[in-house]
Formats: C-alpha cells, sequence, structure tokens
C-alpha cells in the first residue's frame, strides 16, 4: 500500500475537509451547491466567502475532452467539473492562487498529453491509488487548502439523453457535449443508467444542509441532473433545507437560446413538480421581466429577490463579492 494510502489513519478515512473560513473566520451556515462547470465555480466562488461549512456537488456526465478521454481509458466518473470546483474553493492567498492555476493548467503538445488538464490527471490518479472516489477528492482538497469539500451527485459515470424539438420533429441526443451542441430547442433531459447509485457522502450532506443551491450553470446538462438521481431527489425534497435558485445571466448558447428567466424555473418546475424553492435570486437586469419571473417564483413557492450580481464588466458572469454579499443577507435573513 502506498504512504498516501497508509495516512489514512486507522479508519481508513481521507483528511476532511478545511475547517477555516474564507477570511479566516468560522461558522455560516451548511451550505450545499449543485451544479457543474463554470456556473457551478461561479457560485462556490461567492458561497466560499459567505461559509466554511460548503459542500459543493457535481454532475458526473462530461463525455467531452480530457474528462472524456480519462473517463473511457479508466472507467472513472469524469473529473472535470470536480476539479474546477475544487479550484473554485481554492483560497485568494498566494497557495490558493497558486494551486488553482496548476490544476486548471492544461498541456498544449503534439504528443498524448494534448489537452490534459493538471488536475484530472491528479484526481485520477489518486483515485487508482486509494480505490475511493470521495477519498480521492478529500486528498486533493487538502492539498489545494480547499474551502469546502467536492463530492460526485452519483457513484457511477453517466450518460445524459435530452429531448430535442425542431421544426416540430422530436428526437433524442445522448451524451453531454450533444446535448450541449445540438440544434433545434431542449425540452427535457434523463440519465443513463436511469437509476443511478447516489454518493452516500452526497445524499448526507443535503440531509444535514441548512441551504441547497440550485445554478447558476447549463440548466439542462449542469442543474437539472441533480433530480434524476432517485436517492439525490428524494433528499433534495425532504431535506429540512432550504433552497435558492440563481438564476443565469443570460440564455446559453445551444442549451437554452430565447429562454426567458422565468422560463428556466417552469422548465425546473417541469423537472421536479414536488420541489418546492425558498428564495430566487436574479440580476437587476430582469426588471423589465420582473412580474412574470415573480409569477414563476411564487409557484414554486419562493420570494424574488433581484439584486445588482453581475461582473462590471457587461459580461454574462456573476462577480463573485456581489454574488457573496447577497447570498450572506439572504441566508441571515436580511433580504
Amino acid at each position: 500500500m502506498s504512504e498516501v494510502s497508509e495516512g489514512r489513519g486507522e479508519a481508513g478515512d481521507a483528511p476532511g475537509p478545511r475547517e477555516a473560513g474564507p477570511d479566516g473566520e468560522g461558522g455560516g451556515p451548511k451550505v450545499v451547491a449543485l451544479g457543474g462547470g463554470h456556473g457551478l465555480h461561479a457560485s462556490l466562488s461567492a458561497l466560499r466567502r459567505v461559509t466554511s461549512h460548503l459542500t459543493a456537488v457535481v454532475t458526473v456526465a462530461d463525455d467531452g475532452g480530457s474528462s472524456g478521454r480519462l473517463r473511457g481509458e479508466f472507467g472513472v466518473v469524469p473529473p472535470g467539473d470536480l476539479r474546477m470546483a475544487l479550484a473554485a474553493l481554492c483560497g485568494d492567498d498566494e497557495w490558493g492562487r497558486t494551486w488553482s492555476e496548476v490544476v486548471q493548467h492544461r498541456f498544449r503538445s503534439d504528443g498524448d498529453l494534448s489537452g490534459h488538464a493538471v488536475g484530472n490527471l491528479l484526481i485520477v490518479a489518486l483515485w487508482e491509488l486509494l480505490g475511493d472516489t470521495v477519498a480521492g477528492l478529500d486528498w486533493v482538497g487538502r492539498l489545494l487548502g480547499a474551502h469546502g469539500r467536492v463530492l460526485p451527485m452519483a457513484s457511477v459515470p453517466l450518460d445524459l439523453v435530452a429531448e430535442v424539438e425542431l421544426d416540430g420533429s422530436f428526437t433524442t441526443v445522448r451524451g453531454q457535449v450533444a446535448c450541449a451542441l445540438t440544434p433545434g430547442r431542449v425540452t427535457a433531459v434523463s440519465l443513463v443508467p436511469p437509476d443511478p447509485p447516489a454518493c452516500p457522502e452526497t445524499v448526507h450532506a443535503v440531509r444535514e444542509a441548512d441551504w441547497v443551491v440550485f445554478g447558476p450553470g447549463s440548466w439542462f446538462t449542469s442543474v437539472l441532473p441533480h433530480l434524476k438521481v432517485p436517492q439525490l431527489a428524494e433528499a433534495l425534497h425532504t431535506s429540512r433545507a432550504r433552497r435558492a435558485v440563481i438564476l443565469n445571466l443570460a440564455p446559453q448558447p445551444g442549451e437554452t437560446d430565447g429562454f426567458s428567466p422565468q422560463k428556466h424555473l417552469e422548465v425546473l418546475r417541469a423537472h421536479a413538480p414536488e420541489l418546492t424553492v425558498d428564495v430566487v435570486l436574479a440580476d437587476t437586469g430582469v426588471d423589465g421581466e420582473r412580474e412574470e419571473l415573480e409569477k414563476a417564483a411564487i409557484a414554486m413557492g419562493a420570494r424574488l429577490v433581484t439584486a445588482s450580481v453581475a461582473a462590471s464588466d457587461g459580461s454574462p458572469r456573476h462577480d463573485p463579492r456581489r454574488l457573496a454579499s447577497v447570498l450572506s443577507e439572504i441566508f441571515r435573513e436580511k433580504r
């Protein structure tokens, strides 16, 4: 057994997540953030500034790029979105900034390593050494000094299947990359296998949470899939946690073209009719559609909060510090 494995202790447990708060302070609510890719990176970059009890739950259906290659070669859950979540949890000190850049670094060459991200290779190496997906992620989090924990939504790699409407005809498309790039309008998503095992640590985190946060992110490929894992969906419906939805700043080309803010909520409700939400957070840029959006929020049991959370450069990105400030007020019931 390797020294890494031996270092897990008599109980065989991986080291836990870093307990220090993002600004040297402890405390804060227990928050679980759901998503994947750049959207989850945005919410985690804000949430790590709000609480020291943060868990990211990540989709595991990516089948493209470095993740797809490693998934195909080693039969592991795709590491890419897990890596991005870990990078987002790095602190703003020199250690955090450096390791965030290292794990996100992607090789560029004419050889076999071209396109692979360093963090993907590190994660898969630990999975091979430890034989434990969650323990491997905890070890990477410890190395990075991550302000929180990263967990997969399911224990096995998944395939997304999208129902797509184009010119009045309906077809199905399989694979996350194909779903994101398909012409036409995605109307629903499902998973293969249809009844995947949820990660037990993920279900436990949701059940123990004070808040569960959905979005922002690719609605059909990063947000909705969590509700298609039966054990996880049951926990999301029955947890004592309060639930917040952070809406995207703009429709995503190729996936939610033409979607209004309220359409995102309507699709969420269609995929999980019994799910109730406490807060819907939208940028003030939606004020022109506020009445319809408020109706959609109320239909899910939520109150609508609007605030300036977009980046000041005009790009469709959330500003981490602005978003953190608003989320802190929501969690403390100041909004």
